[in-house]
């Protein structure tokens, strides 16, 4: 595809565009761009590049096409556009497969009027190395931030969580207390003794993430002693229950030997 075509006067976006340098060597310019969206005709169509006598392009992008491998395989359909610099194309197909992205690059070369020789390769090479590396900047800055903005979203939602789950637990110790009044009440016989009353709750918003994690510990602590005291309250009052029980038992025995005359005889009985 060495043969110089013509363009479209159409314009493409400006987003997702990536340029290198200047490079000027003997008056024959040459400077890229790289896009991982936008075609290399769209490249090709850069107003800066309009008065350009060469725009070199080389495209890698991913293929429809399924690899036969037995593990994935991404597959590419690439291709170069000479625009009348011959094997230039192929050199620019080399650096996107060499660099290991996906996109459309574009090298615009001003020719000075002077032969350069080979070193115009050099040169096509460089400045499409520099626009692909710019991407890559700003590609992993993207990624970088990205990231960041989903750990913020991620800690956000579990510090709702956390704020829900405490003032819960919260409430059930409220709750909780006042079940093991009740329970010692009951116990000693006594009247119900009323917890303390349920102070106003930590303004948890204003809480970091970590102080949080370290309450909620807390109150988990708290839950779990107070059920342990109600369950040593339980037991104790099934040991007294227990006793009532033989205590009753042995009263009933005894009305019963009674009624059946076998109570001790009165003292005017013995004397007769």
């Amino acid at each position: 595809m060495s043969n110089k075509r013509g363009r479209s006067p159409s314009l493409p976006p400006a987003e997702d565009i990536f340029r290198s340098s200047t490079i000027e060597e003997q008056k024959s310019i040459f400077t890229a761009a790289f896009s991982a969206t936008l075609s290399a005709t769209a490249l090709q169509r850069l107003p800066e590049f309009k008065s350009a006598t060469h725009r070199i392009a080389a495209w890698r992008k991913p293929s429809r096409q399924k690899s036969l491998m037995p593990e994935s395989k991404v597959l590419y359909d690439v291709g170069f556009d000479d625009d009348g610099e011959k094997w230039a194309g192929t050199r620019l197909k080399h650096v996107l497969e060499d660099t290991n992205v996906a996109g459309a690059v574009v090298v615009a070369r001003w020719y000075g009027g002077q032969n350069i020789g080979p070193i115009r390769f050099t040169h096509i090479e460089s400045v499409a190395k520099e626009a692909i590396w710019n991407f890559k900047v700003a590609d992993a800055e993207a990624k970088k931030e990205l990231e960041a903005k989903k750990q913020k979203m991620d800690e956000e939602a579990a510090r709702k969580e956390l704020e829900e789950n405490l003032r819960e637990r919260d409430l059930n110790i409220f709750v909780l207390r006042g079940l093991l009044a009740e329970k010692n009440a009951k116990l000693n016989g006594g009247e119900r003794v009323p917890p303390t009353p349920q102070k106003a709750p930590p303004d948890y918003g204003k809480m970091s993430l970590e102080a949080l994690k370290r309450v909620d510990k807390a109150r988990d602590a708290t839950i779990a002693f107070i059920l342990k005291e109600i369950d040593k309250v339980d037991e104790q009052l099934k040991m007294v229950e227990a006793l009532d029980e033989v205590d009753e038992a042995d009263w009933k025995d005894l009305e019963e030997k009674s009624a059946a005359g076998d109570a001790p005889p009165k003292e005017d009985e013995k004397n007769t």
